[in-house]
């Protein structure tokens, strides 16, 4: 029923930025939470941000939070990361998700809450 696309991914230097997107076909109207995970090898998947489709209500995780800014488009058929002073520690695959229906008012920033994830974009920040 969902279908998620990343795009954006690339090699920065520390310090530099990117902006990673992910195209959703996912109905307008719906009341659902959409996110941003990442993984580096070795290690547990982290949430990033997430974002509510009515309001566009935010949250980040601790780590990101000043420098990363998620966003979505008016029709939410596109979601955005915009990632700003880049650190090697940020490199990671990353990967969009977006959960059922949902009539809560905060998005969870934990990967069981999500049902549908994209393949994912390799973002990898040299020192």
């Amino acid at each position: 029923q969902v279908q998620l696309v990343e795009s954006g991914g690339g090699s920065v230097q520390t310090g530099g930025s990117l902006r990673l997107s992910c195209a959703a076909s996912r109905t307008t109207d719906s009341r659902y939470c959409m996110a941003w995970f990442r993984q580096a090898p070795g290690k547990e998947r982290e949430g990033v941000a997430s974002i509510f489709s009515d309001g566009g209500a935010t949250a980040y995780a601790g780590s990101v939070e000043g420098r990363f800014t998620i966003s979505r488009t008016n029709a939410q058929s596109t979601l955005y990361l915009q990632m700003n002073s880049l650190k090697p520690e940020d490199t990671a695959m990353y990967s969009c998700a977006a959960s059922r229906l949902w009539y809560g008012s905060f998005c969870s920033l934990s990967g069981p809450f999500y049902i549908y994830w994209g393949q994912g974009t390799q973002v990898t920040v040299s020192s």
